[in-house]
């Protein structure tokens, strides 16, 4: 057996993100598993609250303390953000589900909508706790 026999073949490259030209619905489908990676990260901190909550005052305190500094606030608004986000482009999957909504002009004029939703109930939601008080 000659050493090319043995050599390894070239094998062709799958089609990557640098081989597609970027697109709204392409931007849509990476995002929402982006979303619910974050969301994930949420779920532990709602469980670390309620850890916190039942292990009484002083440790409930120091997650107040930790979730209203500027880091834990830009996590929260993070969170706000992928929660708003994986809820519309949810729905968006369930009417794709339905079979409609499948045309380019349809598929792209829905994702605006997504991230416009997103945007308008992200600062709806924090316009309302800064009225509030509740940062």
């Amino acid at each position: 057996m000659s050493d090319a026999a043995k050599a390894p073949r070239e094998r062709p490259l799958s089609p990557h993100l640098q081989v597609w030209r970027w697109h709204i619905t392409m931007a849509t489908s990476i995002a929402h598993r982006a979303t619910g990676v974050a969301l994930y990260v949420g779920a532990l901190i709602a469980a670390a609250w309620a850890v916190c909550l039942a292990s009484g005052p002083d440790a409930y305190a120091a997650f107040k303390a930790v979730m209203g500094s500027p880091i834990g606030l830009l996590v929260m608004f993070g969170l706000t953000v992928s929660f708003f986000y994986h809820l519309a482009n949810g729905i968006r999957h369930l009417v794709w589900d339905a079979g409609h909504g499948y045309d380019l002009k349809s598929a792209n004029a829905s994702a605006v909508f997504v991230f416009a939703f997103t945007a308008a109930a992200t600062l709806a939601i924090w316009l309302i706790a800064a009225m509030t008080g509740a940062i």
